[in-house]
């Protein structure tokens, strides 16, 4: 059905600009902020971006894969399909909310509140044991529901933030440049926090170097900023 229906969507024409679009002043040069892949990549912005979005996505991951053996090995609690599930749920409640987020406060500062809120969210964990307040059904699940709600976050802001700084002619090759980033830090992060758990027992190493990777990506939120714009060659004059 979804292959069926994709067949009747077309692209805009090229220069479509939406109703309502205020008209350009006359005579000025008109910016193009439709980076190739190769601009792209020659821009600083892109390399913080991807390690912000390896971060972001990769503590989220790790938690994801690890979920149910943390609330068992931590808590006593054999909880694992129903965390997985709260999870699944706040991961796509989050990319909603923090998109209609975006639009409201910027995409900045929606991604260091996420980062900011991971952080505080994982270091609980490092705290959860049996016997304590945090090992305990109800809170576990609120927590799991707030990872999976950040982690969902990346998923909507990293794209926006991808047209917003290279633009939409190029974006399914320029986003997918970025999404890398998702594999790596997905990869490395679950696999530290599974080596580290068969040499020590605990996953408290992995949740501090995460937690840590989240701190440094949400202090570059403030200095990231949009590349310096493209112009577009003005038209070559008629003798």
């Amino acid at each position: 059905v979804v292959a069926g229906l994709a067949q009747i969507l077309k692209p805009p024409p090229a220069g479509y600009i939406p109703p309502g679009t205020p008209p350009r002043p006359a005579g000025s040069a008109p910016e193009n902020i439709d980076f190739s892949p190769g601009q792209m990549l020659a821009t600083w912005q892109f390399y913080v971006l991807w390690f912000m979005y390896a971060c972001g996505a990769g503590a989220g991951l790790m938690i994801i894969s690890k979920m149910a053996k943390i609330a068992s090995a931590q808590a006593g609690i054999e909880l694992g399909f129903i965390l997985v599930a709260v999870l699944a749920v706040g991961n796509g409640a989050g990319r909603i909310v923090t998109g209609i987020a975006s639009d409201k406060i910027g995409r900045k500062a929606t991604l260091l509140i996420c980062f900011a809120l991971q952080t505080i969210l994982i270091l609980l964990l490092s705290q959860t044991a049996e016997g304590s307040l945090l090992a305990n059904a109800v809170v576990l699940a609120v927590v799991a529901a707030l990872i999976g709600a950040n982690y969902g976050a990346n998923l909507a802001l990293f794209p926006s933030l991808t047209k917003d700084y290279y633009g939409l002619k190029n974006f399914g090759v320029n986003y997918g440049l970025l999404y890398t980033s998702w594999g790596v830090g997905g990869f490395m992060l679950a696999l530290l926090a599974g080596k580290v758990y068969d040499k020590t027992g605990s996953f408290n190493f992995a949740y501090y170097c995460s937690a840590a990777l989240l701190i440094v990506a949400a202090a570059v939120t403030f200095l990231v900023k949009p590349p310096c714009r493209l112009q577009e060659e003005p038209a070559a004059s008629p003798e």
